[in-house]
């Protein structure tokens, strides 16, 4: 008797082992979510990072019955933000809203990362894609780009570029058309596209390549002049509107991307429940026209798709990198 109590004890505390284990494991997909969700953008608000976060963590709210939170961490090219995600708990719960800079560009062009892009991160969706527009103060005496190139060749050195940052893919943009064109343009980093393009509005610098959808406002109500878009074909959204290559810099072309990622290690059917809930978002009628109307492209990618994406974008920005000669310490 003393045996068999022995036997009914131990197999009681073990059950109760397996639930508190149970309790304590990571989200399934059939019970998440289950409590607010965050998506951190590695960049300021009101960039277009920042945009279009905001109108698909709406949607997402919408559809998971529960808050998304979107939490601004910028600095560093995007890499506080994106640190902050790929510390975070494997759980579901906190998302990066991953661009070119943080999954493309900063792994070639910081000296020290404090994350693997690709290591420590579960690719989820493409979201979007955006084209950047060329634009410069109104009061410039250009209007179009071989006039802007002539423009900067009579004044090397005398005219500024803003960037949302040292190693931002505006910044970027405008080292590799300095060395495509032939020109010398300055770069003044700022905290934000916002504070870059008030001041390229203001006068107190005179150029900004900015992705469409945060520059589109001030575009439409002539606050900025734009002189060409840096996609390799012109947008839908300013069919009149030439590519910088077809109007005077061969070879010129600059894009940017927004993706949705996951801590390493999260269980992959929350991946897959977060991916296609964002492909079912993105290419409804309703959002599909609004991320277009703010001059970006619906994607909704598999993880697998996004994946490739991201290696293919690393290959291609090291060659950038390293032939614009910029560094970040």
């Amino acid at each position: 008797m003393k045996l068999r109590s022995r036997f009914k004890a131990g197999l009681a505390s073990a059950v109760m082992g397996l639930a508190l284990v149970s309790a304590g494991s990571p989200a399934r997909a059939d019970t998440w979510p289950s409590k607010p969700v965050r998506i951190v953008v590695p960049f300021a608000v009101a960039g277009t990072t920042d945009l279009v976060t905001r109108v698909l963590a709406a949607e997402l709210a919408t559809l998971w019955n529960v808050p998304v939170v979107v939490e601004n961490r910028a600095g560093a090219g995007g890499n506080i933000g994106a640190e902050v995600v790929a510390r975070a708990a494997p759980d579901g719960y906190t998302l990066l809203m991953g661009t070119v800079a943080t999954h493309g560009i900063n792994v070639s062009l910081y000296n020290k990362m404090a994350f693997d892009p690709v290591k420590d991160f579960e690719p989820v969706s493409l979201v979007a894609s955006t084209p950047s527009v060329l634009a410069v103060n109104p009061a410039l005496p250009v209007n179009s780009v071989q006039q802007f190139v002539a423009y900067l060749k009579a004044r090397p050195g005398q005219l500024y570029f803003g960037s949302p940052g040292n190693g931002s893919s505006h910044h970027l943009a405008g080292e590799l058309f300095n060395s495509m064109a032939g020109t010398k343009m300055v770069h003044v980093p700022y905290r934000g596209t916002a504070a870059a393009i008030t001041d390229t509005i203001s006068g107190q610098i005179h150029v900004i390549i900015d992705t469409l959808p945060s520059s589109m406002s001030f575009v439409k109500t002539g606050k900025l002049k734009v002189l060409a878009v840096t996609s390799t074909q012109r947008d839908p959204a300013l069919p009149d509107l030439p590519t910088v290559a077809e109007a005077g810099v061969p070879g010129y072309e600059v894009g940017s991307w927004y993706g949705l990622l996951l801590p390493a290690g999260t269980p992959p059917a929350i991946v897959k429940k977060v991916s296609e809930d964002v492909a079912k978002i993105v290419h409804s009628p309703a959002i599909h026209a609004k991320l277009q109307a703010q001059g970006a492209t619906p994607v909704g990618s598999t993880p697998a798709q996004f994946t490739a994406h991201i290696r293919k974008e690393i290959d291609k920005w090291s060659v950038v990198v390293k032939s614009s000669g910029a560094k970040v310490d």
